[in-house]
């Protein structure tokens, strides 16, 4: 057992069970392990370091998407960029690694008058369904989706009607959807039932159609390539709504203690050197000078 910057004792190590690697299209593989004290523990937009294989000590940071504490099960969704997600590709049902998590700080869910609008892009995507699964019955959530290759989800027509998003922009998620959280998706692939462009316009075409008050109870979170986190945070300051971004950055140690995945923020006027890895990966946009 481990300490971070959230609080003592808060991230384990864990020999893990893989319970399932199922691939999709587009080099993506969803990951089941059977991790009970992560299970326990993760927020969304924490992290998992996985050990790639016994052979390579490097681990590789991964978002986790979903959680079930009670059969003590993480479900990870992978894409392969190189040879040590390759390598996770590869591991069999029955196959144990070792696991480091939860860690970070997750995104704040805790006020329940506020509309969240979750917007992630790849693999970008997992920390927006973990958070709009932990908002079912507290908040109202949307989902938006974007992938440029064919999304390693069940899709489904939505029933949810949304502002501003008509045409031929009709399908969902369908684990959300079956829970009543709307999702759409957006794509630049051409793919069936998407919005043709990038998920942040998307989004802001949703909230442009939203009156000036239901504006002002939203919330921006979001996860994905730097690219699109800029997006986000442009149409949060366009239209004057908190953005929050979790950062996908290269990490080594994963737990704070080599510094190697600093990113800089303003707070109160001062410039200071945060680590993503346990100071993050959540930040709100102000404080990204890159972002601002």
């Amino acid at each position: 057992m481990a300490e971070s910057e959230t609080g003592r004792n808060t991230i384990f190590e864990e020999r893990v069970e893989i319970l399932a690697n199922v691939h999709h299209p587009g080099d993506q593989f969803v990951m089941r392990v059977r991790a009970p004290k992560t299970a326990s523990a993760a927020k969304p937009g924490q992290f998992v370091h996985l050990r790639v294989s016994d052979e390579r000590p490097m681990r590789r940071p991964i978002s986790i998407m979903l959680t079930d504490p009670e059969k003590g099960t993480v479900d990870l969704l992978i894409k392969v960029i190189g040879e040590g997600t390759r390598l996770l590709r590869e591991r069999k049902t029955g196959e144990s690694i070792q696991m480091l998590g939860p860690i970070g700080r997750p995104f704040d869910l805790s006020d329940s008058s506020k509309r969240y609008i979750l917007i992630g892009g790849g693999v970008g995507i997992p920390p927006m369904i973990f958070c709009a699964m932990s908002l079912l019955g507290r908040a109202p959530a949307v989902v938006f989706a974007g992938s440029e290759v064919e999304f390693p989800f069940a899709l489904k027509p939505s029933t949810a009607i949304l502002p501003g998003v008509g045409g031929n922009t009709i399908l969902g998620i369908t684990s959300l959807e079956e829970r009543g959280i709307a999702s759409r998706l957006a794509s630049n692939a051409g793919l069936y039932g998407c919005y043709e462009g990038y998920v942040p316009d998307l989004a802001r075409d949703y909230l442009l159609a939203l009156s000036s008050e239901e504006r002002e109870r939203c919330l921006l979170l979001s996860c994905g390539p730097h690219p699109m986190l800029h997006a986000v945070a442009k149409v949060g300051r366009e239209l004057n709504i908190p953005a929050y971004l979790s950062l996908e950055e290269h990490m080594a140690c994963g737990i704070g203690g080599c510094a190697g995945c600093v990113v800089k923020t303003i707070e109160d006027g001062e410039e200071k050197y945060r680590r993503v890895c346990v100071d993050g990966p959540v930040f709100e946009s102000s404080l990204l000078p890159e972002f601002a």
